[in-house]
């Protein structure tokens, strides 16, 4: 039975989207809980689907990728072979890091992190030889502004 989230939920939530590595006893200290109780919630979290993972965040900079582009995508075609084509070449580009289905003019947008302009277009390239495509716009970042993975959790039932 999945349940809705409380305040001590999004507590908990919001100090693991920080640091997924926060010792339990922090954890249920900063949510006054034991350490047990603070555990079961953490487990049911990961249970109902709220937690879907733990990761390590690399800086892109220090990989030597310090090239945000991204790339809206129109196609003239919009039937399921196209698109299965579409996505299993993007899922094997490893540049790719986000792809969504978009509305209004666009059809797909894409962010990709790339070390320079020349990576990229090997990276267009492999697209392009990979599926047809009407048009592709690139637009490349010029300054990181905000860049978070924590959500927001005051939606959160």
């Amino acid at each position: 039975m999945k349940r809705k989230l409380d305040a001590t939920d999004r507590q908990i939530l919001s100090i693991l989207q920080r640091n997924a590595e926060t010792p339990l006893a922090e954890v249920a200290a900063a949510v006054h809980l034991s350490s047990t109780p603070c555990w079961r919630r953490i487990q049911r979290l990961r249970e109902q689907g709220f937690i879907t993972r733990h990761v390590a965040l690399v800086d892109a900079a220090k990989i030597n990728l310090g090239v945000t582009v991204f790339v809206s995508v129109r196609t003239s075609q919009h039937n399921q072979a196209w698109f299965e084509r579409f996505r299993d070449a993007v899922r094997d580009i490893p540049e790719v890091m986000e792809l969504y289905r978009m509305s209004g003019d666009v059809d797909y947008l894409m962010k990709i992190v790339v070390p320079d302009i020349a990576a990229y277009d090997r990276v267009y390239q492999r697209l392009i030889r990979s599926v047809d495509l009407s048009d592709v716009s690139s637009s490349f970042a010029m300054e990181e502004l905000k860049n978070t993975t924590a959500l927001p959790l005051d939606y959160a039932d």
